[in-house]
């Protein structure tokens, strides 16, 4: 006698949906709203009747996608994570890095469908600029601008670089983002002294 195959664990309503929101976001940067259900399903690898029984509609599926990847939190908990530990320099790569992918998900997202330009329902620059500051704190001495206005210089050209119609051109790589960041085109500011090293 042959054992029969075990069947895999059904997923709770909650696990679907998050499985129905991961297959369909990169089919929205894609497809746009005009991503079928067909297409989904096969994305999800689910029977096309899976997605309305998870969502009642399309449309609900495709303003849960665009509302998770708005959420501001799981962003702000990838850079809390930043190792103050490292080099500075590798600090401030690792925040491009994040800033760079979030900018260009949502950017793209909300490109293809339609809702660039929308207003949001939350303001996240403050806490972002909090949380950058405390990731930049070890080397307050190394900067010429508080751990404020840092933050918010790294969070303004991040933002540039990840939106083509604004640098034009080639793009630019993490490295290069971060190199400009930290030295501009030329090095260090004339005539102000470099800070001592230490």
């Amino acid at each position: 006698m042959t054992d029969k195959p075990l069947r895999a664990p059904s997923l709770t309503v909650e696990d679907r949906r998050s499985m129905l929101v991961d297959a369909v976001t990169p089919l929205l940067t894609e497809f746009g709203a005009a991503v079928t259900t067909k297409q989904i399903a096969e994305r999800a690898c689910i029977a096309e009747g899976t997605i309305f029984r998870a969502f009642g509609t399309k449309e609900e599926l495709i303003q849960a996608a665009v509302a998770r990847q708005l959420d501001p939190e799981p962003f702000r908990e990838k850079l809390r994570a930043v190792d103050v530990g490292l080099p500075l320099e590798a600090r401030v790569r690792s925040i491009v890095v994040l800033m760079r992918e979030r900018f260009t998900t949502v950017f793209t997202l909300m490109t293809s469908l339609g809702l660039l330009g929308k207003p949001h329902t939350h303001d996240p620059r403050r806490e972002f600029t909090e949380i950058l500051s405390r990731a930049l704190e070890p080397d307050l001495e190394r900067l010429h601008f508080t751990a404020e206005r840092s933050a918010q210089i790294i969070r303004m050209v991040s933002l540039a670089a990840s939106m083509p119609m604004i640098h034009l051109g080639t793009g630019f790589d993490d490295d290069e983002i971060t190199t400009l960041i930290l030295y501009g085109i030329a090095g260090h500011p004339a005539g102000v002294p470099e800070p001592p090293s230490h």
